[in-house]
């Protein structure tokens, strides 16, 4: 057969493939490559397309997997560093898989869209790798209760999204980073709300930098660890504090008085340390309901007056605290008061819990004290535990011993009721449930790290966090018949409350893998939250044996599989062989060409300011000369990673700095490495989130805007053939040394042929969030879709945050809050702060409207990218610049001396049929 007839039946073939799996080849092959090292996993991960085939655990957004959930699978093997190669991943949750063991990969950092990075109840261990600080858009960080140590990687400071950081009960060790100028730290996390370090080794002073006003941080929790030196001052300007654990450390000297400002603080544990000097005065944590100041050496006192003056407390807790003298009875009228614990004090007298004592009151403990009276009021007391073990009112020998002599602390019997129903017998390992139906429930147990009350005896507590628990499964659609609650009790350390839940299906005696995931996912992304009083909770779940409708096949049946599959997958690599052969072939072809033609050849000056630009041809490299360059491709000269593979930098002998992107192993973006010019500053999502330390006033974000215009108007108008570049964002924008904008990555781009006309038919391809809605609807791929992109660039200009952000976007926020009859449109709060706010923003209005009609919903009533131009030329000038001057220099390299154009990718040729580069070699 004619060779160019295979070729094309291959081709043929292999289009047919592509429109036949639904999931990103790359991912595709990194997923099987966690099946070979993970066992335990679902059964149907055994198709060729895990978003197609819908595997368990498994999400994705058109052909990329964005999620994995598989909590509570009973996976087991390390965590291979294969799955860092899911660029577009965002959820990461395999929380409750004790055998999932080894370390966090250092190429983690690799996921720079993760937003969740979840693995709770594991078995990891050695030290979280600083690269986690890459991980910019993560929200939730939960690392707890694994076996990590080392210390904290200060890099973490970086994490400027972050809401929730739980790395509790590891081994981690070493002292608190913050940051010194150089290095960053926890003090730099000023949005993130929840700080769950408790349960390790942490050691030395806490930083007195580590808390500050500017904070908006609810849980403090440093519980369990070996921390020195005095509590820091700072804690106390932290006003948004609701729970403080500084428990079971080795803290000294005095209670800073300006906790007395915590206002909103409900739990407060500062026991078991070695706290000196005067009691601490409390009097205004008016919603305090939890304080535990025990074992500690203060200054010997009597009980402060303001015990009494504290409304909300339920639980105090103070043995072993110096306290001595008569215990006066107003306590005891506190009208939430449940539990007093003042044992092991000097409290002498007569003890008087009065008439008007809380109806709530349930013990009170004063075991190993002087109490040398007390006045009974047996109707009053009858349900109220009283221990007065080790007193001199219980040394006297008497026939018939007082309750209140032999009395111990109570715990809980509690165990969810059944529901106006008779309990069935259950055969097997069934449990019944609340509802009487015989089940295998999901099972673990809730820790409740600082609840606001003592725990003991108290129902409702519980009925009320059954219903909340079942409530939100119900809300999200979870198949969830009833849960069970039972045995409450304090942990072995007695600082944590735990409370065993049961789970049971509805409709039928099991789960499937789907149904425990999500379950799994709720709980350990804190998408519950529990009743007030209950506080921070962490669920450990166990592992889960009984999935509906799975059997085991038989393993002849087995072999028989692998044994097809290996045979059809020996066909399809040989088949892309033959294929990456050609494809290689074709584009060395191109390659070639492309040094001998000049894409400007059909330039009309009439169109543009200057004359023809010139450009210098495109060079090929041989793998030698990059391999020497780069160091033999070095770890330390790589500065970045994504679809393609690994980016590294390099120098010419010419002493020009240069940017090489490697395909990464089994990439089906390309087989060739892409060699650029070499961008210093980075993009302009790096400036606006902070990473490149570059303040972008509002100045020069007009001069970043109009040059990235600029050089999408060139790409439209004066281009031949025309040019859409279809990925439009803020990571495409690179920043050179002068802060000149360049319109980068051409990876999507697509000419305008002569008989395209007005618009290209073709797949839907971009970013999220940029994407035009016209196009994505109709196929129909315009110039007016990179300016509906470029919209959206504006708003991210403006506003610093990234189109979808927390699951809102950008256009619909910018749109529900302007009002264009106040000052900035109303957008105050909306902007990125370092912009310039106080300052006149001269032109601000006229930007947000321009950018308000990029994105329109339809492409004819957006303005072309020359009116764009036009129009923030005019808004600079508007600003007081001039917007030919050089710092205003565009990404197509506008050239105030000629008043003329070069070429928009600086030195480097640009393959127009291909959409690459043209300076390309072989792979090796």
């Amino acid at each position: 057969m004619d060779l160019r007839i295979q070729v094309f039946l291959l081709s043929v073939w292999f289009q047919f493939m592509i429109v036949a799996a639904v999931t990103n080849p790359e991912d595709a092959a990194i997923l099987k490559s966690l099946k070979d090292i993970w066992s335990g996993l679902p059964p149907n991960w055994d198709g060729s397309d895990p978003c197609g085939d819908q595997w368990v655990g498994i999400e994705c957004s058109r052909t990329r997997v964005t999620t994995i959930t598989l909590s509570s699978m009973g996976l087991s093997g390390p965590l291979s560093g294969d799955i860092t190669g899911l660029s577009e991943l965002q959820t990461l949750d395999l929380s409750y898989n004790k055998d999932l063991k080894g370390p966090l990969p250092s190429s983690i950092g690799n996921l720079n869209k993760l937003t969740n990075l979840i693995l709770v109840g594991c078995g990891l261990s050695g030290p979280i790798p600083e690269s986690i600080g890459s991980l910019q858009l993560l929200v939730f960080l939960s690392l707890n209760s694994n076996t990590f140590s080392g210390g904290i990687p200060a890099s973490i400071g970086r994490l400027t999204n972050l809401y929730w950081l739980d790395l509790a009960d590891n081994q981690l060790e070493g002292t608190i980073p913050v940051s010194d100028g150089v290095s960053p730290g926890l003090d730099m996390l000023v949005r993130t709300k929840h700080f769950h370090l408790g349960k390790n080794k942490l050691s030395g002073l806490i930083p007195e930098k580590l808390f500050s006003s500017d904070m908006v941080l609810i849980h403090v929790l440093f519980d369990s660890n070996q921390l020195t030196g005095s509590l820091p001052s700072s804690l106390g300007l932290v006003k948004t504090l609701e729970v403080v654990r500084f428990d079971g450390n080795l803290l000294s000297g005095t209670v800073p008085s300006n906790l007395n400002n915590l206002t909103n603080v409900n739990e407060l544990f500062l026991s078991n340390n070695k706290l000196t000097g005067p009691m601490p005065n409390l009097t205004n944590l008016i919603t305090l309901s939890n304080l535990d100041m025990s074992n500690n050496s203060f200054d010997p006192s009597t009980i402060p007056s303001w015990f009494s003056t504290l409304p909300s407390l339920t639980t105090l807790t103070m043995d072993r605290t110096e306290l001595e003298g008569v215990v006066p009875a107003t306590i005891f009228s506190l009208s939430h008061l449940q539990t007093v614990n003042l044992k092991q004090n000097r409290l002498n007298g007569t003890l008087d819990i009065g008439d008007s004592h809380s109806s709530q009151l349930q013990s009170i403990n004063l075991q190993k004290n002087s109490i040398s009276a007390f006045t009974d009021r047996p109707g009053a007391n009858k349900d109220i535990i009283i221990i007065l073990v080790d007193n001199p009112i219980c040394q006297e020998s008497t026939d018939q011993p007082k309750d209140y002599c032999t009395a111990s602390e109570r715990g809980s019997t509690y165990t969810t009721p059944p529901k106006n129903c008779v309990p069935t017998s259950c055969s097997s390992d069934h449990i019944s449930s609340p509802n009487c139906m015989c089940a295998y429930p999901y099972t673990g147990i809730l820790h409740f790290r600082a609840p606001s009350f003592s725990g003991v005896g108290n129902v409702t507590y519980y009925q009320n966090l059954e219903q909340t628990i079942l409530e939100k499964f119900q809300s999200v659609k979870l198949p969830v018949d009833s849960v069970s609650l039972s045995n409450p009790r304090k942990s072995q350390s007695q600082y944590l409350f735990e409370i065993s839940l049961a789970v049971f299906p509805l409709g039928q005696d099991s789960f499937n893998r789907t149904g425990i995931s999500r379950i799994g996912f709720v709980l350990s992304n804190q998408t519950y939250k529990p009743p007030k009083e209950f506080g921070p909770f962490v669920f450990m779940g166990d592992g889960y044996l009984h999935f509906t409708g799975e059997t085991r096949k038989s393993e002849k049946s087995a072999s028989i599989g692998v044994i097809i599959g290996a045979a059809a997958g020996g066909c399809v690599l040989l088949l892309l062989l033959v294929l990456a052969g050609v494809y290689a072939y074709r584009q060395k072809r191109r390659a070639e060409k492309a040094n001998d033609q000049n894409p400007f050849a059909h330039w009309d000056p009439n169109k543009s300011s200057g004359s023809i630009p010139q450009l210098k041809g495109a060079r090929c490299f041989s793998f030698e000369e990059l391999n020497k360059y780069t160091n033999h491709f070095s770890d330390t000269n790589e500065v970045g990673s994504g679809g393609y593979g690994k980016v590294y930098r390099a120098t010419l002998p010419s002493g020009q700095l240069i940017a090489i992107k490697r395909a990464q192993h089994g990439s089906m973006q390309g087989e060739q490495m892409l060699i650029y010019e070499y961008i210093p500053n980075g993009s302009v999502r790096d400036s606006l989130s902070g990473k490149t330390g570059i303040r972008l006033d509002w100045l020069r974000r007009l001069k970043i805007a109009l040059g990235a215009a600029r050089g999408l108007s060139y790409l439209h108008e004066l281009a031949d053939p025309p040019i859409i570049h279809r990925d439009v964002k803020s990571t495409n924008i690179m920043l050179d040394e002068r802060l000149t904008a360049k319109v980068a990555d051409f990876g999507l781009s697509k000419p305008m042929g002569d008989s395209d006309k007005d618009h290209i038919t073709t797949q839907v391809k971009g970013t999220m969030g940029y994407l035009d809605p016209e196009y994505y609807m109709t196929n129909q791929l315009t110039e007016k879709s990179d300016v509906y992109s470029f919209g959206v660039l504006m708003l991210e200009i403006l506003t610093g945050r990234r189109p979808i952000e927390r699951g809102k976007y950008i256009v619909r926020e910018i749109k529900m809050a302007m009002d264009k009859k106040k000052d900035l449109y109303n957008l105050y709060e909306i902007l990125d702060p370092t912009i310039g706010l106080g300052t006149t923003l001269k032109g601000f209005e006229k930007f947000v409207d321009l950018s308000l009609r990029c994105v329109e919903e339809s492409g004819a009533d957006r303005p072309s990218m020359s009116e764009v131009v036009k129009e923030i030329e005019y808004i600079l000038q508007l600003a007081g610049l001039n917007p030919n001057a050089e710092s205003a220099a565009s990404s197509a390299n506008y050239d105030d001396a000629s008043k003329g154009y070069q070429h928009p990718y600086g030195n480097e040729s640009f393959d127009y049929s291909g959409g690459f580069p043209a300076s390309k070699i072989e792979p090796q």
